[in-house]
């Protein structure tokens, strides 16, 4: 399968220093929305921008080590370890009452890009090289996340809030698995049906980030479509796979070695 290029027009890519101050204006008028409704969202706005600002001027600057054709791979996979690290790391913090979070998310973001990634360039779809690479592992990561911390918060609060159910399971000699089952179930089915639905409306409700930004930059729309239609799938396949590696993960962690249902310290906020 011949890889997608997405190579056009450079013109239409650059927007200068004088559009991107342009484009801030839209900023103003948010913070101008903030104070005509006195939402009290003006300094989190600004400092919304100008954090995103800085994070993707330092993220342009760090990318010049892996894009290039000749740049040794060594250092999109440092860059892909210091992902999973950053990854699992707001998960830990956004999940403070699942046991060995950290770890936990580290395995199935870890999971999530070796079958994403595994599939994409194993077979050909995208060229083996860091302009691919970290951009593809980005987004299975990025998408995951959000996932992550939902379906960690859904297995915790099943597991506090039906504990008489489940442990009157377990006192009818089901074993933690089975008792468990339900509430996974549940949690997964929770955590999974936005990116589905997000999956359904693509192309009619919304026009995806990938797609535009190859529009935008002069690359035919069929070409941008494969391309899209690929990245929708990684990012499915991405959440499926961090998913299901983290619930089993979490309800492994919920139950000790003699089948009982651990008492969790949940924490506030």
């Amino acid at each position: 399968m011949t890889p997608v290029v997405a190579s056009s027009s450079t013109d239409a890519a650059q927007i200068g220093v004088w559009g991107l101050a342009a484009s801030a204006i839209l900023i103003v008028v948010a913070v101008v929305v903030s104070l005509w409704r006195q939402l009290g969202l003006e300094r989190s706005m600004l400092w919304a921008a100008l954090r995103a600002l800085g994070q993707l001027i330092i993220v342009g600057f760090a990318l010049q080590l892996v894009v290039g054709d000749d740049d040794p791979l060594i250092w999109s996979f440092l860059w892909l370890f210091v992902m999973l690290c950053f990854a699992s790391w707001i998960t830990a913090q956004r999940a403070k009452d699942v046991p060995r979070v950290f770890l936990l998310s580290f395995a199935s973001y870890l999971a999530a890009m070796a079958v994403t990634l595994g599939v994409l360039f194993g077979f050909g779809v995208y060229e083996f090289e860091g302009r691919t690479i970290v951009p593809l592992a980005g987004i299975a990561i990025g998408n995951s996340l959000t996932t992550n911390v939902l379906l960690s918060r859904q297995l915790i609060s099943a597991a506090t809030e039906q504990r008489r159910v489940i442990e009157g399971r377990l006192a009818l000699g089901l074993t933690a698995r089975d008792a468990f089952q339900p509430h996974l179930r549940s949690s997964l089915r929770t955590a999974l049906v936005p990116q589905i639905e997000a999956t359904k409306a693509v192309g009619i409700v919304a026009l995806p980030g990938a797609m535009t930004g190859l529009i935008l930059a002069g690359v035919d729309p069929l070409d941008a479509v494969l391309v899209q239609i690929s990245v929708m799938y990684l990012v499915l396949g991405s959440v499926a796979t961090t998913a299901t590696v983290m619930s089993l993960g979490i309800s492994r962690e919920l139950f000790t070695p003699a089948q009982q249902l651990r008492r969790l310290q949940r924490t506030t906020g």
